[in-house]
Parts: structure tokens; sequence; C-alpha cells
């Protein structure tokens, strides 16, 4: 489904990342660690479509990324690890305003339901007044509209508490399940990544995040 063939990026004559290469498949949750600034976010972004590589070759759904970007950004929700919502409009505000600009339509009750699926029962309440967790799954939910075959998410659950961790990853798991949704996403709680990923990408120099997981048992990519 997805492939990432020996790419590599430049800040000019910083090395970002080289020579990444890896194959993901319908329904996969793939977590993505390494120390900060071993080139995460930036992977992310150029699988996003939102950057360019400096060289290598990307596809999805058997489509170059050079040929179509724009049929592939279709097929792809990123959420990035600022939040993106409207403060002053209520959940519901939100997700009709987004599902505007999507380019699949939906009703108020599938947009509703999307909210409730991963327990975010605050349809008619201003996103002010909601805690960190909840507008971390609003951020989620409005990624969700169109129906995204590759869900891209950069610190989904930082700074939320446990409840909310745990709740936004058991609906990723029940997401790739249920949708064959393929999941990559970054994070340093290692807790998440060894109960929700079915494999692990590290980047960097740092060894500590994999023998981490090594030792519990997961399977790991190294660069």
């Amino acid at each position: 489904m997805l492939n990432v063939n020996v790419l590599s990026k430049m800040y000019g004559k910083k090395s970002i990342l080289k020579d990444i290469s890896f194959s993901a498949k319908e329904g996969e949750v793939i977590g993505l660690v390494g120390e900060n600034g071993a080139g995460k976010s930036t992977l992310l972004q150029i699988i996003a479509t939102l950057q360019k590589p400096t060289k290598g070759t990307l596809s999805l759904l058997d489509m170059p990324y050079h040929k179509h970007k724009k049929d592939i950004r279709k097929q792809i929700g990123f959420v990035p690890q600022d939040i993106a919502i409207w403060d002053e409009f209520t959940v519901e505000e939100n997700m009709v305003f987004f599902e505007k600009l999507s380019w699949k339509k939906k009703s108020k009750d599938e947009l509703n339901q999307i909210c409730l699926d991963m327990k975010l029962d605050k349809w008619k309440e201003p996103v002010k007044t909601l805690s960190g967790g909840m507008k971390r799954k609003l951020n989620l939910a409005i990624s969700l509209i169109h129906n995204p075959s590759l869900l891209l998410l950069d610190e989904p659950t930082v700074g939320i508490d446990l409840k909310s961790r745990k709740e936004i990853g058991t609906y990723l798991k029940k997401l790739a399940i249920k949708k064959e949704t393929l999941i990559v996403y970054t994070t340093h709680d290692m807790d998440e990544i060894i109960s929700l990923c079915d494999r692990v990408i590290c980047i960097g120099d740092d060894p500590f995040y994999e023998e981490i997981l090594i030792n519990a048992g997961k399977e790991v990519i190294s660069f």
C-alpha cells in the first residue's frame, strides 16, 4: 500500500534523513521513534506530501507521488503535533466547517458518530471549554472525515491524561482492524508503541529506543 524507497532529506548540507526504505500494508499500525531532531516529523511530512524528499521515491496505493499528488492527498489524513481547530467554535461547528473543505461529504449524524466512536461526546460545547484530551480527539476526528486510507499522526497523545491516551489508542487499533486503515505515528511513549504497533521504525543513532523495543519482542526497522 505505502512504499518508501531510499528516501533522503537534506537541509542545505545537513542530512536529516538518509536512505529510508520500508513498505506497509492496509491495517498495519506502524510506530516511528527516535530522539528529538532525528527526522520523525520530517518523514511524516514527506509522506503527507507537505515536503519533498531530496532523493528517493514514494508510492501509495500503487500511485507514484510525483505523478499523483492530488489523488494521493485524498487518501491521507494528517494530524500535526500542534492542535489545529477553531477554539471559539463548538465541536459540531468545527466538524461541519472541515467537512465543507473535504472532498467527501458527510451528514451531521455521520460527523457526530465519528466523535462518539472515540468517546468525544461534547457535540454542542465550545472547544475552548474542552480538556486537552478532548481537543486531541477532535483534531483526530477532523482528519477522519474523508475516510483516509493512510492516517499520519505526529505525537497524537502528547500532553494529555492517561484515560484519553488509552481511548485514542483503543480507537486507532479498532480503526486499523475494522477499516483496514494504515496508521503511521510518532510518540515518545514506549508503552503506547509496544501495546499498539505491529512494527516500529527507529530513526537516528541513539540505540535507546531500539533496545527497549527488541527486548519487548517488537519487530524493529532501524535507520
